[in-house]
């Protein structure tokens, strides 16, 4: 997560600003990166950082359909970051 956290760091700011989440989901830790804007996928990685799937967002706000059950099953939100900057 650092490695996308300092790539976030040098792009500019989003609105709303840039947050990473950890959850449990399935017995698992994920890393849930919100959207940099309206319209775009959220993404959700596993807990070795590897691109799993995009549980909300984009046009439908449904992403993309691989884990309908994501905001049912995920428990245990930490914010791990957010983007601070103005």
């Amino acid at each position: 997560m650092q490695t996308l956290i300092k790539k976030f760091e040098a792009e500019k700011v989003q609105n709303p600003p840039r947050s990473i989440y950890s959850y449990t989901y399935k017995s698992k830790t994920v890393y849930y990166v919100t959207a940099p804007c309206c319209d775009f996928f959220t993404d959700l990685y596993d807990e070795n950082c590897n691109l799993i799937g995009h549980p909300d967002g984009g046009f439908t706000g449904k992403g993309d359909m691989k884990m309908p059950d994501f905001e049912k099953e995920k428990s245990n939100e930490k914010l791990i970051w957010t983007d601070s900057r103005k």
